[in-house]
Formats: C-alpha cells, sequence, structure tokens
C-alpha cells in the first residue's frame, strides 16, 4: 500500500470508475490460472484501490484531502501494530 499511489487513484477516478475495477481485478483472481506472482501484484492493486476509495469517503464526509490520506495511513499503521 503506497500512499502517493492511493493519492493518484483517489484525485484521477471517480468512485464509480475505482469500484468498477475493484470488481474486475476481485473477479480474476477467482481464475484458477492466476499465479502466485499475479495475486502479489493484484492483492497490491486492490489494496491501493480500496485505500483511495476509503480516503474519498472521508473527504466526502467533510475531512479536508491531506487530513483524509493521514489518517488513512495512521489507521493502516495502527491496524498493522496489533
Amino acid at each position: 500500500m503506497k500512499l502517493p499511489v492511493i493519492r493518484h487513484l483517489q484525485k484521477n477516478n471517480d468512485k464509480e470508475k475505482l469500484e468498477n475495477t475493484l470488481d474486475v481485478l476481485e473477479s480474476f483472481c477467482d481464475h484458477r490460472s492466476v499465479s502466485d506472482e499475479e495475486m502479489d501484484v493484484i492483492g497490491e492493486l486492490i489494496s491501493n484501490i480500496c485505500g483511495a476509495l476509503e480516503v474519498q469517503n472521508m473527504i466526502d464526509e467533510g475531512m479536508p484531502e491531506r487530513d483524509a490520506a493521514n489518517n488513512f495511513m495512521k489507521k493502516v499503521l495502527s491496524s498493522i501494530d496489533k
């Protein structure tokens, strides 16, 4: 999960586009011929897209963009520490 990638996705794509992309990637992962290496890459993409959606939701609720991104990363880091 990379904050610059998350911010780029959030700024340059609307929610519907991100959600549709997420659906396609999840469907692709379900196919039996997907290799472990491909799964790792897709997992990273899915994480970044989900992060972008979460940041956008915080912005939609009135949080400033920078605060939303920082709060999201704090939330991620605190969940890793548990």
